[in-house]
């Protein structure tokens, strides 16, 4: 974590159903090295060419089995906001749930590339992972232990966690890199954040970048609701973060009209200030200290946790951990969850910022228990099947067909002056690797920050024009 991405390496570009991305083997990924007829990875890969069509992937506002989701336009622009729940994502009770929130002129397609490449190549890397270990001959487990295995098989427990830890790092990379080599979708000045988590059995494995946040929703020994923060905000401002930065000679401040709202900007010149540490894309500061590596974290779950709300950041800089997790358990059914959380958040928009032009808003609620209400009971919420289709603007057609389609820019150009440096600012937020492997995480009241107090900000404040390597002299 700490090293410099550079933008000189390259990459072909590769589409998200070719068998590169995913390559076929004849074991299908159980975590148990045991071949299967049934159904085999080639067969999984034939399915994924065509997304749209997957079985119990979904993207658009409604609902799964075990989940809803919901997102809604703020007024800056075109939405930004992703988001996918997709489960049976691999066989043994396997799910995976991301939401990513993009930023610049061409945000909202990164956002969408992101949420159909990346999980695919998360299943490309845990396969060249499982395939690799299964063939040093060491012995995987499926993803629920119950305690009496675990105290006789701590390592495999240990080697699982590896697995994932190595997939995660591998995708979130490969991802990057078929961003800077894609041929139709400039990322020069725009990117995406991204929180995503697997579930397997009692495992949860995270990774993430940017501030889109998760939290969950869990009972403590009163039988009461409480908040349990899963991820950190990678923001510039935390001292890890800002440290590798400056040595990356990137620059760390904040403006004058937004204070609390560190930015991170080139070192030659005031711009283009990215309100965030890790992101995809954001090629012209990938040399400067933005990087893609994400923060990876494992818990495992019990009966006591109920649910994991993952939202982008229009949801976090309203309210509070505390506020999104009362907000879904009293929702009067699950299927309205998320589109009560996004609600909700749209009137604290209101409320707090009457002048200030409200944020995107993606909301994924995820049921641990795997239950969900009724189909009946999830249609007077108001979603019809032909709703859940077509409401949200993530389409089937978003894909990199529709990468260029020249869009109006989203951003606000300004000249501005440093001046706040941001060194210090940690406002006592947990480092990110506090939360590695930490069962025990409390997000208490001093874990409750807010990005944003009193003013609107967008996440990069200025289109650059491309350059070349050639740096201008001092």
């Amino acid at each position: 974590m700490g090293g410099c991405v550079s933008t000189s390496s390259r990459s072909t570009s590769g589409s998200m159903g070719r068998r590169e991305e995913v390559s076929p083997t004849c074991c299908d990924i159980g975590f148990c090295g045991q071949k299967r007829t049934k159904r085999t990875f080639s067969d999984h890969v034939i399915a994924l060419h065509h997304l749209p069509s997957v079985p119990n992937r979904v993207f658009t506002n409604g609902k799964s089995r075990s989940s809803c989701i919901f997102t809604q336009q703020g007024r800056k622009g075109i939405n930004q906001d992703a988001m996918i729940v997709w489960e049976d994502f691999m066989p043994e009770d396997v799910t995976f749930c991301g939401v990513f929130d993009g930023h610049g002129p061409h945000g909202h397609l990164v956002a969408r590339k992101v949420r159909d490449a990346l999980p695919l190549k998360l299943l490309s890397s845990m396969d060249s992972c499982q395939s690799r270990q299964n063939g040093s001959g060491q012995t995987c487990f499926k993803g629920s232990l119950k305690a009496a295995d675990l105290e006789k098989d701590v390592s495999a427990e240990e080697r699982l966690i590896s697995l994932w830890r190595e997939a995660f790092m591998k995708s979130y990379k490969a991802m990057d890199k078929e961003l800077r080599s894609h041929p139709n979708l400039d990322c020069f000045c725009s990117g995406s954040t991204a929180v995503t988590i697997v579930k397997q059995g009692s495992n949860l494995f995270m990774g993430y970048i940017g501030d889109s946040r998760a939290v969950m929703g869990s009972k403590d020994n009163n039988d009461s609701m409480v908040a349990i923060q899963l991820t950190v905000d990678l923001k510039p401002d935390l001292p890890r973060e800002a440290e590798r930065i400056k040595r990356c000679k990137g620059r760390v401040f904040a403006l004058q009209d937004e204070p609390e709202v560190c930015r991170v900007w080139l070192p030659f010149d005031d711009a283009p200030g990215l309100a965030m540490a890790r992101a995809f894309g954001d090629f012209c500061l990938k040399e400067y200290g933005v990087i893609s590596m994400p923060e990876f974290s494992h818990r495992l779950l019990t009966e006591k946790d109920q649910f994991i709300v993952l939202a982008s950041d229009g949801v976090w800089d309203v309210l509070s951990n505390e506020e999104v997790v009362e907000i879904v358990s009293s929702a009067p059914s699950r299927s309205s969850a998320a589109r009560m959380l996004v609600d909700s958040a749209a009137r604290e928009w209101k409320l707090k910022y009457p002048t200030s032009k409200m944020d995107d808003c993606a909301v994924v609620c995820f049921f641990l228990d795997g239950k969900m209400d009724s189909e009946s009971d999830y249609e007077e919420q108001g979603f019809s099947s032909a709703t859940i289709q077509s409401y949200h603007s993530g389409n089937a057609g978003e894909s990199d067909d529709s990468c260029h389609r020249s869009e109006p820019s989203l951003q606000r150009n300004f000249t501005v002056r440093p001046s706040e440096e941001c060194e210090g600012f940690g406002n006592g937020r947990p480092h990110p690797e506090e939360f590695e492997g930490n069962e025990d995480t409390v997000a208490g009241e001093d874990q409750n920050w807010l990005g944003l107090e009193g003013v609107t900000r967008v996440n990069s404040l200025i289109q650059l024009p491309r350059f070349s390597e050639e740096r201008p002299n001092p």
